[in-house]
């Protein structure tokens, strides 16, 4: 008897996780996962999940309780869901949110359904390709320059700790996956004025004279070369860097691109709230994880994520004149400053619990609020 042949690893992990949140009442109408199905890698790229809603929930807090609980369990399923499971969704967004265009253009165009009403997604892709180009654009793509070049990227942070499977291939594809090809992806879109799907995409379309065996290198780094030999991860890294420093050279200065006034605040606002939306499930996870999974490096990497969302709430601020501007200069005191820690999580779980009032309407504000 011949065995059945088993499922694609990433189809059938978002099935998994799928089954998962609905057994546990998360009411998820759609899920969607960051870069295209030709990006992740087997067995080194994690599933960032998108969580698409009817509704705001009618208690933001319980819900990441679910959320968390549903993570957890799908991660206990197999060993190796400790690194392709690496983390709790990256946000959650309703479908109102989605239908009134207020994810940003450049998040979205990157997205892959998982499950859900793909007519809805096509719709929401395809306006996300097609809108004018804008200082939302500029900001998204120089943002994963500016957090990679210059020495910011490090080999040694990205950590091997769930890893399960060669090590050395896994360092090999952090060098061309984590850092030149993010970065290559921001280069192409910057260049052309069009927001790229995905890494593969980029490295396969964007080539301009010169960078052709650079874009051919990083497609192919778990390869071997002519003599069927791989190169090592830090000869890897040293040809990323002079890669990079090629392709920067193609791309033009910052630019003062449209900036959208109401429709740039909505979408800061949405997205800020889509990403606070999903810190709880995952601080609630990072403190509590299964047996032999570890999430110290995940703490750490809240500290980038949260200050991020920090800066962001004290623009919308601005001088406090409105409501809504009142309640985002409160939800900027609840995000808590400087490294992140286990006692940093637990002290802002406490906080985020005596203040849900706060939290609650901050996440949940009807858009339209933002500027009456």
């Amino acid at each position: 008897m011949v065995a059945a042949e088993a499922p694609p690893l990433y189809p059938g992990l978002g099935t998994l996780y799928e089954h998962e949140l609905d057994a546990h009442g998360v009411g998820a109408v759609m899920l969607t996962h960051k870069w295209q199905p030709a990006d992740l890698l087997a067995p080194h790229s994690d599933i960032d999940v998108r969580v698409l809603l009817p509704e705001a929930p009618a208690n933001w807090e319980e819900w990441n309780h679910r959320l968390a609980a549903a993570h957890k369990s799908a991660v206990r399923r197999e060993v190796s869901h400790g690194r392709l499971l690496e983390h709790p969704p990256g946000f959650a967004f309703t479908v109102p949110e989605a239908d009134g265009r207020l994810v940003c253009a450049p998040e979205l165009a990157t997205w892959s359904l998982i499950s859900g009403s793909a007519r809805d997604f096509q719709r929401w892709r395809s306006r996300a390709q097609m809108a004018p180009w804008c200082e939302i654009d500029e900001r998204f793509y120089r943002a994963i320059l500016q957090s990679r070049l210059g020495g910011r990227y490090q080999l040694a942070a990205d950590s091997t700790d769930n890893v399960v499977e060669d090590i050395t291939a896994y360092r090999r594809h952090c060098v061309a996956w984590h850092y030149l090809a993010p970065c290559w992806f921001a280069a192409a879109a910057l260049a052309t004025r069009t927001r790229c799907p995905g890494k593969t995409a980029a490295l396969t379309q964007w080539r301009p004279d010169g960078l052709d065996a650079y874009a051919e290198l990083f497609l192919r780094h778990s390869e071997g070369g002519p003599n069927g030999r791989l190169r090592s991860p830090r000869h890897l890294l040293r040809a990323a860097h002079v890669s990079l420093e090629a392709a920067m050279r193609r791309i033009p200065q910052a630019s003062h691109s449209p900036d959208q006034g109401k429709e740039s605040a909505a979408t800061d606002w949405a997205m800020t709230a889509g990403i606070l939306r999903v810190r709880v499930a995952r601080w609630l996870y990072y403190l509590d994880p299964p047996p032999g999974v570890a999430t110290e490096y995940l703490i750490r990497r809240e500290a980038k994520e949260l200050r991020s969302a920090a800066q962001t709430l004290i623009a919308l601020a601005e001088d406090g004149a409105t409501p809504a501007q009142r309640l985002a200069a409160r939800m900027a005191g609840l995000i808590p400053a400087g490294p992140t820690t286990p006692d940093t999580l637990r002290t802002t779980l406490a906080l985020w619990h005596r203040q849900k009032s706060t939290v609650q309407e901050f996440l949940s504000l009807p858009l339209s609020a933002i500027h009456p």
